[in-house]
């Protein structure tokens, strides 16, 4: 295996430097601050933003909008991309960045709704979770029914974007599943889908909480069934 350039190497590029730096001297599932990072390119300009780049090219760096723990001066290494010091790798980019007219539609398309969790932007998450919910767009990888794979967009809050890195989907399963249904099932699935929101009992409410609960307080509730 070749050994990685050091990132105090001058001759090579910014972003090649950050990106070693990254590697170097954070190392992935760390934390470290925009302070550390202009420190360490003294004098170098716009560090800042070959950092950024570098989400071109599959890294993985959050910042406070991704995981409400960081402060904002504060970004977490999460996942090395490509390794952009070698040859040709540095104008090779992963995925193209999402324009803001294509966000809109994304956005207007799943009715400005994380399809997770389902909340909207701005709101406050009914457990009680620190930060307000802000919505951005997440990249969902999804396996088609003839067996090839394509990246689609979808609408993710902060919160469930943090918790679900590489969710994947397989289309051609859940059709299968789909095909299964009882005409009755069928008819309540599709009502659902024209909705877009599924309306819930009373015992499933109560069903819903009682997932919620520790240990002593479910048998509690499991005791007074008997």
């Amino acid at each position: 295996m070749a050994t990685k350039p050091s990132w105090t190497d001058e001759v090579l590029g910014t972003k090649k430097r950050v990106a070693l730096w990254l590697v170097q001297e954070v190392g992935i599932g760390n934390v470290f601050t925009k302070e550390q990072l202009r420190t360490a390119f003294e004098g170098v300009s716009q560090v800042d933003r070959r950092m950024r780049e570098l989400r071109d090219h599959e890294w993985q760096i959050d910042t406070n909008r991704e995981d409400p723990a960081l402060d904002p001066r504060e970004h977490r290494f999460v996942r090395q991309g490509l390794p952009v010091w070698e040859p040709g790798m540095a104008s090779r980019k992963a995925t193209e960045s999402i324009g803001a007219v294509q966000r809109r539609a994304v956005l207007m398309t799943d009715n400005y709704l994380c399809r997770t969790c389902g909340i909207g932007n701005g709101e406050a998450y009914a457990d009680g979770y620190g930060a307000t919910s802000h919505l951005d767009i997440a990249r969902r990888q999804v396996t088609l029914p003839d067996g090839g794979t394509e990246v689609q967009l979808v609408t993710e809050c902060n919160r469930c974007r943090v918790g679900g890195r590489d969710a994947e989907c397989d289309l051609g399963a859940l059709k299968t599943a789909v095909a299964q249904l009882s005409a009755y099932e069928r008819k309540m699935l599709s009502a659902w889908i024209e909705q877009d929101a599924r309306s819930f009992n009373e015992v499933e409410k109560i069903w819903g909480v009682y997932r919620t609960l520790p240990a002593s307080a479910r048998a509690e509730v499991h005791n007074m069934l008997h």
